[in-house]
């Protein structure tokens, strides 16, 4: 290994592992906040020290709502990963995201309803900033790899994270639409959440699919029309997280992994020692 802190790699619809992945061990932890979706896979990519892990778990087992978000942010920052590079399959709510095309969103938009959002809680209260959801150092970088690898990028835009696992009902579709919003999809905003308190630089390749159901002239959304694309996107995400790890610096400036520094308000002498066991590998150098 390198000594610099490993990079997370989630994969998406389709993308349930990383084949270029070299000194392979695969890990599989058990968390304060449960389970991880799959065991990790960590070794090296072009050299940079990395972890992977299949967010809907090998052979895609788990809905978006079932998903534990919780112990999978957590399991990477077990692991020394101080980035996390997300891959994920999303609906198109623009005409100009076509589908095969990416999107790197850098705004989002919550509409989920039934999930655990947050490391804290429970005798510790925290409130993280937010405004920029994502990390501009590593987005940049992830939009350039994914331009390296022959994909077309659109850099920023708004991605609407729904609950599912249905999709929309064309007057949602048409309300995102009248909102601005430019992708949506289920899984990417509650990552950016928790990793923003795991102060991970987290940054996400949003893959377009399909148009969704607002486009009256075209066939709406369906497992068919996605599973004919995803494919392709599956091994266009592949290309880009390979060719990502090797330009994100060790050192980025730009604030994620101090995230957490002044959000913490609860008196630490009030703080419970379960609570404290619970947040130690997430928090643990502030209680």
């Amino acid at each position: 290994m390198t000594g610099r802190a490993r990079i997370g790699l989630v994969g998406g619809s389709g993308v349930y592992d990383l084949a270029e992945l070299t000194g392979l061990e695969e890990r599989r932890l058990e968390t304060p906040f449960g389970a991880p979706s799959d065991a990790y896979f960590v070794g090296e990519l072009r050299g940079v020290p990395v972890a992977f892990l299949s967010r809907h778990a090998r052979g895609h087992r788990l809905s978006p709502t079932e998903i534990n978000y919780r112990a999978n942010v957590c399991g990477f920052k077990i692991l020394g990963c101080d980035a996390l590079l997300s891959a994920s399959a999303c609906g198109s709510l623009r005409e100009e995201h076509a589908p095969r095309h990416a999107v790197i969103p850098d705004q989002f938009i919550d509409r989920t309803r039934h999930r655990d959002d947050t490391f804290f809680g429970g005798g510790v209260v925290a409130h993280a900033g937010f405004a920029d959801p994502v990390c501009p150092a590593i987005s940049k970088e992830l939009a350039e790899a994914a331009r390296s690898s022959g994909l077309t990028v659109h850099r920023g835009g708004t991605y609407v994270c729904m609950e599912g696992p249905q999709f929309s009902t064309r007057a949602e579709s048409s309300l995102y639409r009248s909102w601005g919003a430019d992708v949506i999809g289920m899984t990417n905003l509650t990552e950016a959440r928790l990793c923003r308190e795991a102060e991970i630089c987290y940054a996400s390749l949003a893959l377009v699919t399909d148009y969704d159901c607002w486009r009256e002239h075209s066939a709406d959304v369906s497992v068919e029309v996605i599973v004919a694309i995803l494919g392709e996107n599956a091994a266009a995400a592949r290309r880009t997280l390979s060719a990502a790890v090797a330009r994100v610096a060790p050192e980025r400036g730009c604030g994620c992994r101090d995230a957490m520094r002044d959000a913490i308000i609860t008196d630490r002498g009030a703080i419970p020692e379960s609570a404290r066991e619970r947040l130690r590998p997430i928090a643990g150098r502030y209680l």
